[in-house]
């Protein structure tokens, strides 16, 4: 706002007498309520000759820049033209006058209206006018009515909270409890009223607790904490306690604690640790002993699957009767069928109990896919699926163990024809991906996974129907064991399914796994 500049400094010193008393003008200057002194020029201009400091607050404007300015530099047309209307009233009667206040508070200081009042010579003339601020009623009944629900309203809430509350003084005092913390603890009411909360601290705690609540105190700083604090019946409650500081008149500080039992938590916490160490203890043992088991149960199976290979082959002479030779037949399958379960059973074992070295060498993609192929032809023909093998000329050998990279894919395989009906084909290829991985998929056209059942067939043993409603899903270990084999060459294995339309599988190999050979 451009300020005009009515009078010259000198201008304005010839006021009353008595604003020239250095006690009477600290006064004005300093008054809590808004006051300024307008004189009326020859011309008829209004200009203000002193302002204080209350006033110049108000209008949100320095003071010695307020001095000399017209009614309209700092306040609306509007509200200038009622003011000096009034002030020229004033001069000419000599009587007060009232204006109402703006209805705006730049300075936030509220003000309900300006009383004019003429200051006279000592010939009675009107010399200038006091213009004093009326600070806005309050209604102290209302303040009161206001200041007893709030009080109510809070009680109401330390009273039925659902936590402990405790309020200290400076001192560390107990000066109020509520009754959830006397259900909570035990205590009553005068048992600690006006004692050091430290009552409450196991006595090797007292004093680093006293010393941190006065530290806390002192810079009044809030905070968060678990502790430990004794019950009425002596025993100790974990405890979630918030600090926060209240200071009231005077400057006065209280400190307002809220206590969340934890002890039923931290036991719960506890026992769930020990119960999981158990388990991971349990089940390491019961990895260590499946792994060590490999020779007694692979021995006897092999030892009936080779004699009964001797059997069928005549060996020794030939076996006349033809349902010795069918008996012979299931036998033989039967022992096969459980070698193979055992052997899963036992690299699942071996590998949870991280006792799986990767024997590994130059391995060739094409050449491992050719040996499934072969193992998994025969199987596939007597199921009616037709196996399709495809790998791309650029597709290098890996770096990787043999014997693992091939079970991954057999496992694979074996579980596409399983689920794959008669008629239906089962796609086995391998590709370079851009980024450079080795991809392996295995696409098959049998009944899918359900979405929701997909991490499930993921974990060991797990199935998606039930082994007793559904014959020949084996145990549940072939993806598994896969993807367990496959994280062993740091690589990735997904299962990507749609009910009732098929799966696919895709193994993926890293760029650091590849050998640049063929």
């Amino acid at each position: 706002m451009q300020v005009r500049r009515l009078m010259a400094a000198a201008d304005y010193t010839v006021l009353p007498d008595i604003m020239q008393e250095d006690g009477f003008r600290e006064l004005f200057l300093k008054s809590p309520i808004g006051r300024m002194i307008v004189e009326m020029h020859e011309d008829g201009h209004f200009v203000l000759a002193e302002v204080n400091d209350a006033a110049a607050a108000y209008f949100d404007m320095p003071r010695v820049r307020m001095m000399g300015c017209a009614p309209e530099d700092v306040m609306d047309v509007g509200a200038a033209s009622e003011m000096k209307t009034l002030m020229a009233t004033c001069f000419k009667t000599g009587k007060p006058a009232m204006f109402n206040a703006l209805p705006r508070f730049p300075g936030g200081v509220k003000v309900q209206s300006f009383i004019l009042t003429p200051i006279f010579d000592s010939m009675g003339q009107p010399r200038c006018i006091d213009v004093l601020a009326r600070p806005e009623l309050v209604d102290s009944a209302q303040l009161q009515r206001e200041r007893d629900d709030a009080m109510m309203m809070m009680t109401s809430i330390f009273d039925t909270s659902g936590l402990g509350i405790m309020v200290l003084d400076h001192h560390g005092r107990v000066m109020r409890i509520n009754d959830t913390f006397m259900s909570d603890y035990g205590w009553q009411r005068e048992d600690l009223l006006g004692e050091e909360f430290t009552l409450l601290v196991s006595p090797e705690d007292r004093e680093s607790s006293q010393r941190m609540y006065q530290d806390m105190i002192d810079a009044r700083r809030s905070g968060t904490r678990e502790m430990q604090i004794i019950r009425k019946d002596g025993m100790v409650a974990d405890i979630l306690v918030t600090m926060a500081i209240m200071e009231l008149s005077q400057k006065r500080p209280f400190m307002v604690v809220t206590l969340r039992d934890m002890t039923e938590r931290h036991n719960m916490m506890r026992n769930l640790e020990d119960a999981k160490e158990e388990a991971d203890a349990a089940n390491k043992a019961k990895s260590a002993f499946l792994a060590n088991m490999s020779h007694e149960l692979r021995t006897p199976l092999n030892a009936i699957i080779g004699f009964t290979e001797m059997m069928k082959k005549g060996t020794f002479g030939p076996i006349e009767n033809g349902k010795y030779q069918e008996y012979l037949g299931d036998i033989h399958l039967s022992a096969r069928h459980l070698l193979d379960i055992i052997n899963d059973v036992l690299d699942m074992s071996k590998i949870e109990a991280g006792r799986v070295d990767l024997i590994e060498s130059d391995v060739s993609i094409t050449e491992t896919l050719e040996s499934v192929m072969r193992i998994m032809g025969e199987r596939a023909h007597a199921a009616g699926v037709m196996l399709d093998f495809r790998v791309e000329d650029d597709v290098p050998a890996v770096r990787a163990d043999q014997r693992l990279l091939r079970q991954i894919l057999i496992n694979l395989v074996s579980n596409a024809v399983k689920f794959t009906g008669a008629g239906h084909k089962v796609l086995v290829h391998a590709f370079n991906l851009p980024d450079g991985h080795v991809r392996v998929i295995v696409e098959d056209e049998g009944c899918g996974i359900p979405h929701d059942m997909l991490e499930h067939v993921m974990v060991p043993f797990g199935q998606v129907k039930d082994p007793r409603q559904s014959s020949g899903q084996g145990t549940g270990l072939g993806l598994p064991l896969a993807r367990a084999m496959a994280e062993l060459h740091d690589g990735k294995l997904e299962v990507q399914s749609t009910e009732g339309k098929g799966t696919t599988v895709l193994l993926d190999l890293p760029v650091q796994r590849k050998t640049g050979k063929r």
